[in-house]
């Protein structure tokens, strides 16, 4: 006779999905095909779930997208407000926001890749767009405290200096392989010695 105290529990079924799991595979499918050409159909035929199990966690696509959006953006925005409160010069605080956008990229890599590449087609982009806007504006700030310092060219136009430097962040989602050799840390003290001169 089995001694059914030390049975195993029977498992019926695919593993469920929480809220959280169903996001990282939207936002794979929406980096993969594009937001607008992913259906909720597609993400239930991907995730194994029917579409009625994948609206018991969101209302909705654009619920999705918002969710990754907010991962994103909260991350940058995140940054932004450490160096804001952190002591010291604005360009020792120009280099904090810097190290923890590339720190946020590398470990947020789809969201951002994500955030990247929406333009404004929904609501929930055009929202997206307005908080990085206001996050692009608030580093383009900080760099103008910093060249009043003395410490960037004078003769550059922060809002150029800022898109600079965010391009040069940003490139990352096309050619970082977090499985690679390179760790964010590494990533940060190059960038930062390439774009403040900064020895690592």
């Amino acid at each position: 006779m089995t001694d059914t105290r030390t049975a195993e529990p029977l498992r019926r079924g695919r593993p469920g999905y929480d809220q959280r799991g169903i996001l990282e595979v939207a936002v794979a499918a929406f980096n993969e095909h594009g937001y607008d050409a992913t259906s909720i159909g597609m993400l239930a035929e991907r995730l194994g779930l029917s579409k009625s199990a994948i609206y018991h966690h969101v209302a909705s696509k654009d619920e999705l997208l918002a969710l990754a959006l907010d991962e994103a953006l909260d991350g940058l925005e995140g940054a932004m407000r450490a160096a804001e409160e952190a002591s010291g010069t604005a360009a020792e605080r120009l280099a904090l926001v810097l190290r923890q956008a590339v720190l946020v990229l590398a470990d947020r890599l789809p969201y951002v890749t994500l955030l990247l590449r929406v333009r404004g087609n929904t609501d929930v982009e055009r929202a997206a767009l307005q908080r990085r806007r206001a996050f692009d504006h608030a580093v383009a700030a900080l760099v103008v405290e910093a060249r009043d310092e003395g410490a960037l060219r004078a003769d550059a136009d922060p809002a150029v200096v800022a898109r600079l430097l965010f391009g040069m962040i940003n490139s990352l989602t096309e050619w970082y392989d977090p499985s690679g050799a390179l760790t964010p840390d590494d990533l940060a003290d190059t960038i930062l010695a390439l774009a403040l001169r900064r020895s690592s």
